[in-house]
């Protein structure tokens, strides 16, 4: 599956690393709304180009799934600030 590291010369290895670092902390440093959206940018980043096959929950299950993920978040990053913004453009904005 990575065989096309073998062919990248010292140069080309640290500009696949520097642009899928960059591609991580894109994700990483998501904020607000940008939390909880479906992220094809950062699988963007994979050389294989494969559709995702992704499975979407029914509303029941995916709503406790979200509520359960913003509690894993009251968990983990207690001090973190709360945005009260709304949900606008598909999530995109906070």
């Amino acid at each position: 599956m990575d065989d096309d590291l073998h062919g990248m010369s010292r140069e080309g290895l640290i500009e696949e690393v520097r642009r899928l670092r960059a591609g991580i902390r894109a994700h990483r440093d998501s904020s607000g709304h940008h939390l909880c959206w479906h992220q094809p940018e950062l699988w963007a980043l994979l050389p294989e180009r494969i559709p995702p096959a992704i499975a979407v929950p029914a509303w029941p299950q995916f709503l406790r799934g979200c509520v359960r993920y913003r509690q894993s978040l009251d968990e983990q990053a207690p001090g973190a600030p709360v945005v009260t913004a709304e949900y606008e453009d598909g999530g995109r904005s906070e």
